[in-house]
């Protein structure tokens, strides 16, 4: 009997008891459940502590309130003009892409639902779709959704970089995309504009298309700089990216996301995305058009906070005895748990939340089974802590990390 499209997806992101025949609830949703149960200081959701520019909110709330902005009714499935012109305008001032925003710039309800109708509108059923290990865990589901098969390419400590002949090596005519995540969640790498490059040149040759999510494209740490997907060359035949408010902005709960490419690729990701959400929050989008048009240093100042928090929780991992890993960009550290136990991340997560009273991340839960089963590989062995927390915080979960362990 054929596995039915629901469970599909919930195996695709490790959420599909298979003996009960239930779905679970993700690899966040437990982990915060966890967390609150235990009173354990939860540093596995990525969300912020502190909210998103405040004169931001305001214009948001004055949207609803007023005339002024747009009306509390559907605002065009295609996302309000504002928002629109300022992605398109947002892009040429960051990278130097020009876009028509017209034809080359489609709004979502957050970049979940971009990602998601982008592998729908791309993913054929029976088709291959790689990706690099550990990944977001929507890529699983919506590919398991659309009849495909996840392949991966691992990315290995310490700097995770991709390994661009394995990808070559695994790329074949039953390749229907190739999903690219830079900055990465959750390693923090930033994909070189050589990397991305030949990663397009691989799929313009496979006639793949590459579904880019650079969501964390303004968390970029240590002078480091991003690149767009479709500031390469021959990328605007082949890609699309997506992005969206929530990370740039620390405004995660406004779901506002944006697809752009070529009117041709952004077109057919509107054929499947208009009938997912169709279309939501337009007093959002109108907020969201005025900090892209001028971020007021926010994003400067957002980078320099989430450095300084991402090198206390390194030195706090590092003194615990963990391995972390640097990032070079986003919300997450990856550490390394074997130098203080024998058991994997995931079993020692458990006990952290329930013993420590800290919440982490398995990294395990982002990647496939055949890895899980693999007891030589490394990402079993590591856990995804977020620093995109206040001060105090992390300072108390560093140091109720620390007493155990010790």
């Amino acid at each position: 009997m054929p596995t039915p499209p629901w469970a599909r997806a919930a195996a695709g992101a490790n959420t599909y008891d298979h003996g009960a025949g239930v779905v679970l609830p993700t690899v966040y949703e437990r982990t915060t459940a966890a967390s609150i149960a235990a009173g354990a200081i939860n540093l596995g959701q990525g969300f912020p502590d502190a909210e998103g520019p405040q004169w931001m909110r305001a214009a948001a709330a004055e949207a609803i309130t007023s005339e002024a902005g747009p009306t509390n009714q559907y605002p065009p499935g295609i996302g309000l003009p504002a928002l629109r012109e300022a992605v398109a305008a947002h892009q040429q001032a960051h990278y130097g892409v020009e876009l028509d925003p017209s034809e080359q710039v489609l709004f979502t309800t957050g970049a979940t639902e971009g990602i998601a109708a982008s592998i729908l509108a791309f993913s054929e059923p029976g088709s291959e779709v790689v990706t690099f290990e550990p990944w977001y865990d929507s890529y699983g589901a919506m590919v398991g959704l659309a009849g495909a098969e996840l392949r991966t390419v691992p990315l290995t400590a310490p700097d995770f970089r991709p390994d661009l002949a394995a990808l070559r090596a695994l790329v074949t005519e039953r390749t229907s995309m190739i999903l690219l995540n830079s900055p990465h969640n959750p390693t923090g790498a930033l994909f070189t504009a050589a990397e991305i490059t030949e990663i397009v040149e691989i799929a313009r040759q496979a006639g793949a298309v590459v579904m880019s999510d650079e969501v964390y494209e303004h968390l970029v740490f240590d002078d480091a700089a991003h690149t767009p997907v479709l500031s390469v060359p021959g990328a605007e035949e082949v890609a699309v990216a997506v992005s969206s408010v929530g990370k740039s902005f620390s405004l995660t709960g406004w779901k506002v996301g944006w697809v752009t490419g070529s009117p041709d690729l952004v077109n057919r990701v509107r054929g499947v995305k208009q009938f997912l959400s169709f279309t939501s929050a337009p007093a959002y989008q109108w907020a969201t058009a005025l900090g892209l048009g001028d971020d007021r240093g926010f994003f400067a100042a957002n980078q320099e906070q989430l450095q300084r928090t991402r090198d206390l929780v390194m030195s706090g991992l590092m003194e615990a005895g963990l391995r972390p890993y640097l990032p070079a960009a986003g919300y997450f550290i990856l550490a390394d748990v074997s130098p203080v136990t024998d058991k994997t991340a995931a079993e020692f997560a458990v006990e952290l939340v329930e013993r420590a009273g800290v919440g982490a991340i398995p990294v395990s839960a982002l990647t496939l089974p055949s890895t899980q089963r693999d007891t030589g590989s490394a990402l079993n062995g590591m856990l995804r802590f977020a620093f995109c927390k206040d001060d105090e915080v992390l300072d108390r979960a560093m140091s109720r990390l620390d007493q155990w362990i010790r």
